[in-house]
């Protein structure tokens, strides 16, 4: 679970370089951050702790392993059944993430697949979990702007 503690501009100055290069080395993250190793350690070890940093699994395509298709399944469920279609959720392989949304949508289920055969017969097993009342697939027909955090880092960096 993410913390509400801020990055302060020195962690973000790390992070950066870390983005830059995610196999660096910490004396190497020091050298390019202008830190020292043993702060560098600490600095990272602590992010780690209060869940400032997200795990590896986003750097992984799902194409590399044969899901390039990719759909937002908005659901709409019973809001008292919502913590059963969560964990329901979680037990599809190809539920790479969900959140729960306001308005009329109660989840956004992003879903990968092997091809389109293989995306209904996603779509029909979050459609036939318990709670789920309406469900509503959109394609991902062209990835526009990225997952990206380095804007942010760079504002952080400068203090704001």
């Amino acid at each position: 679970m993410p913390s509400s503690e801020r990055i302060d501009p020195t962690d973000a100055r790390l992070l950066l370089a870390l983005a830059a290069h995610p196999r660096a080395t910490t004396v190497a993250l020091a050298e390019a951050s202008g830190l020292s190793r043993n702060t560098v350690q600490a600095r990272l070890t602590a992010m780690d702790r209060r869940g400032a940093v997200d795990s590896f699994e986003r750097r992984v395509d799902p194409a590399a392993l044969g899901y390039p298709l990719a759909a937002f399944v908005t659901t709409q469920v019973a809001q008292r059944r919502l913590d059963g279609v969560a964990r329901a959720l979680a037990a599809i392989p190809e539920v790479v993430q969900v959140d729960g949304l306001s308005g009329e949508t109660d989840l956004l289920v992003h879903v990968v697949a092997t091809g389109a055969e293989d995306l209904y017969r996603v779509a029909g097993q979050i459609l036939g979990i318990p709670g789920v009342e309406r469900t509503s697939t959109s394609l991902v027909m062209r990835r526009l702007v990225p997952y990206r955090i380095t804007p942010l880092l760079r504002r952080r960096t400068a203090g704001s």
